[in-house]
């Protein structure tokens, strides 16, 4: 049976003791009946997923038609990958203030053609051009997201299934205009958008491996930087990012930049006069005339 091993120090009349215990999970029905057990499978009406699972806290399911899924946990390697791209678009946003972006497992019905599904996205986008916002205190979203992005780990085939070929097919078919998969060793990563047929189709790459949102205007990022993860000020003069990255910092670079030209400037014509005044000296005193006379 699994045990944990634990240590207390214990402070009295400045003597210090240390009691050591172990504690058998397994026959110990307290501890072995708060370990979350998953419930991926269980066939549960939309009511009781709405009033029961959806708002668990130790494990985060979806819905697919009736049947609960569990969200994968994630592993390091994605969580760097989601810190670094959810900088980017927080710099983007701000920048551009047009979208609102949603995490923290955040989910939205999909009514669709053959059955209904709710997801919940890692990162999702609403346009503040959508029809449909979301108020500070609601923790679903009534509309369809604008963009959805989801982050693979290295978790099981079905799970990995589900984010390239299910949920896939569920946010073209639910309308989500564009649609990130980010797998932080790269074999899965893809980009796509709805075309005028309501068809997800790959996103253009660009030269040197550049992808540029069609939903967000002017959101473009290197997709070698997903796995590199740049700080953000090694970007500001990169000119893929340079449009967006650090504002303000530009700014004020830009004003400091400004102010020591200016100061240089300033330097230069007080140098410039003194040499001047210099000559004339130089010249009066040629004449026989003592400049200090004048």
């Amino acid at each position: 049976m699994p045990t944990v091993k634990h240590a207390s120090i214990i402070k009295k009349d400045q003597d210090v003791h240390e009691q050591r215990f172990e504690i058998d999970i397994g026959s110990t029905p307290e501890y072995a009946d708060q370990m979350p057990r998953s419930q991926a499978g269980l066939r549960v009406t939309e009511e009781e997923f709405w009033q029961t699972y959806y708002h668990e806290s130790d494990i985060i399911y979806e819905w697919n038609n009736g049947i609960l899924e569990e969200k994968p946990m994630a592993d390091y390697l994605s969580f760097k990958m989601y810190r670094w791209f959810l900088k980017l678009l927080e710099e983007f946003l701000r920048a551009f203030p047009i979208a609102k972006m949603i995490g923290l497992e955040i989910g939205f019905r999909l009514a669709l053609p053959e059955k209904t599904s709710i997801r919940r996205p890692d990162l999702a986008i609403i346009l503040h051009a959508n029809p449909v916002d979301i108020e500070d205190e609601e923790c679903t979203y009534r509309g369809i997201f604008d963009l959805c992005i989801e982050f693979l780990s290295d978790s099981k085939p079905q799970d990995v299934t589900r984010d390239t070929v299910v949920k896939k097919l569920e946010y073209c078919q639910a309308g989500v205009r564009e649609y990130f998969i980010l797998d932080r060793k790269g074999r899965e990563t893809a980009f796509y958008r709805l075309d005028r047929h309501g068809k997800y189709v790959p996103l253009p790459q660009l030269p040197n491996g550049i992808i540029r949102s069609d939903v967000l205007t002017g959101f473009q990022f290197r997709v070698a930087d997903l796995y590199n993860t740049p700080e953000l000020l090694e970007l500001v003069n990169d000119p893929i990012y340079r449009s967006y990255i650090l504002r303000e910092y530009q700014a004020e670079r830009q004003h400091a930049d400004a102010e020591r030209q200016r100061a240089d400037a300033a330097r230069q014509r007080a140098e410039a006069e003194q040499q001047e005044k210099l000559k004339f000296a130089a010249k009066l005193r040629e004449l026989g005339i003592d400049p200090k006379s004048l």
